[in-house]
């Protein structure tokens, strides 16, 4: 664990990228107020083409290239990190309002980790209905997933290993091994998350998918072999 100094920001978050720079650039205009001594923002590029270093090397605090993977990604990003809470951000994600003021908040009640309620981007009204079964879900299993904007100690964080550097269902896996430290603190303030898998590739479609994929990898199918049915449905950027 890296000593800290009176400079180091007290939250790190880190974003992992790889062809985003459609939206990257509005995602981190969003989170320029957080920096100052109470955050810093670490962007770990898995070898975008379009621009996306750019914009992350004009508005970001660290900037890293890994392997391609969002768990390996985000693990790299871990140890970069200087803040004594973690928080993963997806590009196409946007966080609530004071969102340092309200993790240190829970962080000194000594929560280990959590995550955020979502809202997805899109004003149909059906999505109102799609993301209040996904809160309510996670706060029945316990279990986040990465539009939700996992946080937690950098302690508890490595004591589970880190994200299993899987090609899918990173996120499951990881609040799986932090459940059995803690359950998770559920934030009702809300991340606002894109809509855009949905509407792209139907929402019936996404939705049965999403939870096909939940039921095979709770059976134990390999990740492996789920990523690439997935691959076969979505256009992959993982």
């Amino acid at each position: 664990m890296k000593e800290r100094t009176n400079k180091d920001p007290w939250l790190s978050i880190i974003l992992p990228t790889l062809n985003e720079a459609s939206v990257l650039a509005s995602t981190l205009r969003s989170l320029q107020p957080a920096r100052n001594n109470e955050a810093e923002i670490i962007i770990v590029d898995g070898g975008s083409t379009d621009g996306t270093l750019e914009i992350a090397c004009a508005q970001a605090d660290i900037v890293l290239r890994s392997s391609r993977g969002r768990a390996v990604q985000m693990n790299h990003g871990a140890r970069h990190a200087k803040g004594t809470c973690l928080l993963f951000l997806h590009a196409d994600t946007r966080l609530p309002v004071g969102t340092p003021r309200l993790l240190k908040q829970e962080m000194d009640k000594s929560n280990a980790w959590g995550r955020f309620d979502i809202r997805l981007s899109s004003n149909h009204r059906l999505f109102r209905v799609i993301e209040f079964l996904i809160n309510q879900r996670s706060r029945m299993t316990g279990i986040a997933t990465g539009d939700q904007c996992i946080f937690v100690r950098p302690e508890l964080f490595w004591q589970v290993g880190g994200y299993s550097e899987i090609p899918i269902m990173e996120d499951i896996a990881l609040s799986k091994s932090l459940g059995k430290s803690a359950p998770p603190v559920c934030l009702g303030p809300k991340a606002t998350t894109s809509s855009r898998r949905w509407e792209q590739n139907g929402i019936v479609r996404t939705i049965f998918l999403m939870w096909s994929l939940r039921l095979f990898y709770s059976l134990g199918i390999n990740p492996e072999t789920l990523s690439r049915w997935y691959r076969q449905f979505v256009p992959c950027r993982r």
